[in-house]
Parts: C-alpha cells; structure tokens; sequence
C-alpha cells in the first residue's frame, strides 16, 4: 500500500555496478550516473520498484577488524551518506527501492566477515549495533525505501539433509534440491538467527519498516506441496528469540532448468496456492531461464495471478527486454496500480 492505494510493484534487479564496491568508503560517487540512467529508464518504461545490493559480503562494508568484528560503517565512513544520496536520486524518479544487505548465493568470503556474522551472535551484535541500526535511523521514513531484504538466496550455504526432531531445522527435503550449490556451510538455525536479529533491529529503529528475505526457490517458504515454510514467523522468533524479528512479505526467486520450472514455481500457480497470509513477490526471474515464456508474458503472469511484485534479473544484462515486459503491463488494473509518485 501506498498512499492509501494498492500497489503492485514492478521493475527490475540492479545488484550491482561493481560488484561489493558501490557503497561505502566514496565508491557510491563512481557509480551514481551509471545508477541514475537506470533509474531514468525503469522509470519511463513505468517501473517502479528497484532491488539494489548493499554489503554482499563484507567486501568494503562494513569495516572489520582483525578479529572479524565490525567496526564501523566502512573505513572511509560514507556507507550512511552514499545510501541516502540514492535513496534521493530514487525519489526524483519514482522509484521504489529494495536495499539487499547480504548474499548467500556465492561463496567469496574469504576473510569470514560474513561467517562471523552468521556463526558468532557477539559479532552480529555489534554489526546491528555499529551498522545497522545508525543506518536504518539515518532513512527511515525515507519515501523511496520500500523494504529492506535482509539475505539473498539463504539456501545456496546451507546444509541440506539434515534431519532434526524440529521442522523448523530439518533439512531433509531439500536434499537434493539444489540448495546448498554455493558451499554447505550453514544451518538452518545460523540462518534464520541472522534474520530474525536483523529483522528486529530494522523494526525496533522503524516500526513503519518492511522486511523480506529472497529466497531461491518456493521449496523453503511454504507449507504446501508437502514443504515447511522454514521463513514464518515461528521459526523465525525461535531460532533468534526476538519478536519482532520476521518478515513482511515473501520474495520468491525462479529459474527454470532445461527449460522448465519445476512444480513449485510462482509460474506454475496463483499466490493462494501457497497458504501464505503474507504477500509474495516475485523477486527474480529472467527470458532466458522463463520456461520458454517472454518477459512479457513472465510480467504479465505475475501481475494476473494474485502476487504482490516482480522484480526480473537484471535491468544490467537484460534492460531493453525487461523493460519491454514492464512496459506491457504498466495500465494493468485490479491487482494494483503502477504508476506512483513519491
């Protein structure tokens, strides 16, 4: 909801311009203008929601020491002023923004910055006090922050086939799934601890806040299709025992593979069939992997099927025809209007 109207948001991943240097220690100016034209063009193509990375993982932010605890924003101290000065030029053209903190879907943490955060709650306490928690008081309110994505694609470090007494934990069905395809590093309870402490410290500085988590695949967020829906609120409190620590919505990623999606994809059904409460956006997808569906046709199913968003990878990459997808759908009415001013 915005402004009292429902809105449904629509437009594309731009992850990165350097991968894990666009912000922080003054590397958000280098970056800005090529940021902009993006912008500029989701915008006219009428767009209005952009998915951009933060951290990734702890590349250049935050600045560790040499035991690998965070410090401070970064080493040069603009991560703060470099996230609100595109969080402005966001507002200028309409667009909504989605700031990822973290990703799982690689496995380039070479210095451990990021598996001190997941292993060590005394090292993820002082990042949501160091960095956390000054940066979201340094935006909230902002009108161009539509929610924060704490963690992309948890599933691609974690450990599949483990059983455990709690379903919560159990990661016995998704062996096989694919997860765990960037190193079996972490378990399930490491995992949704790191969410539920950062969760609750966005909402504790912003109760207003949104949150979500992009996962890989529907396989770990529902409760159909004989699947456990490890990202609800339940399993989220106990594994880091904070209250406010959940998400808002859920973000689906999708790909198919040899050129189908598999049964549980968001392609493949309405938003109902996954007896979530909350709303579901699509996150990411792409033509190439689509499953032999055009953006067009991808945007178009998103929209006509009850989710909430869709979010297509990447506006990089695939602008031209992502933005083509957009463009078809932008007076589509009943499932929200797309057309916002901030």
């Amino acid at each position: 909801m915005l402004n009292g109207e429902r809105v449904f948001l629509v437009g594309g991943n731009l992850p990165w311009i350097n991968y894990a240097y666009d912000f922080g220690n003054n590397q958000w100016a280098g970056v800005k203008s090529r940021v902009e034209d993006e912008m500029k063009l989701l915008r006219d193509a009428g767009g209005n929601t952009m998915r951009i990375w933060i951290h990734v993982q702890g590349e250049t932010s935050p600045k560790f020491n040499a035991d690998g605890y965070p410090i401070a924003t970064d080493k040069e101290y603009t991560l703060i002023s470099d996230v609100k000065d595109m969080l402005d030029l966001a507002q200028s053209y309409d667009i909504l923004v989605v700031p990822t903190l973290w990703n799982n879907a690689v496995d380039q943490d070479i210095h451990g910055h990021m598996e001190g955060l997941i292993r060590s709650t005394w090292k993820l306490q002082y990042y949501v006090n160091v960095v956390l928690q000054p940066l979201v008081e340094a935006v909230k309110g902002h009108p161009a922050l539509a929610a924060w994505d704490i963690l992309n694609e948890p599933e691609g470090m974690l450990i599949p086939g483990v059983s455990d007494p709690d379903p919560c934990y159990d990661t016995v069905k998704l062996n096989d799934s694919g997860a765990g395809w960037a190193g079996k590093r972490y378990s399930f309870r490491e995992i949704l601890r790191f969410i539920n402490w950062q969760a609750s410290t966005i909402k504790q500085e912003d109760p207003e806040a949104l949150v979500t988590v992009g996962v890989w695949n529907p396989k770990s967020s529902t409760n159909s299709f004989s699947l456990v829906n490890h990202y609800d609120d339940n399993c989220l409190i106990k594994a880091g025992y904070k209250s406010l620590g959940t998400i808002d919505f859920f973000e689906f990623h999708t790909y198919s593979w040899e050129g189908k999606f598999d049964g549980v994809s968001p392609f493949k059904h309405d938003y109902e069939d996954y007896g979530i409460t909350k709303p579901i956006v699509i996150g990411e997808f792409n033509e190439a992997d689509g499953g032999g569906k055009t953006y067009t046709q991808l945007f178009d199913y998103a929209y006509r099927h009850g989710y909430a968003g869709a979010w297509s990878w990447s506006l990089i990459k695939n602008g031209t025809q992502l933005r083509e997808g957009i463009s078809h759908i932008r007076y589509y009415s009943g499932n929200g209007k797309m057309d916002i001013d901030l």
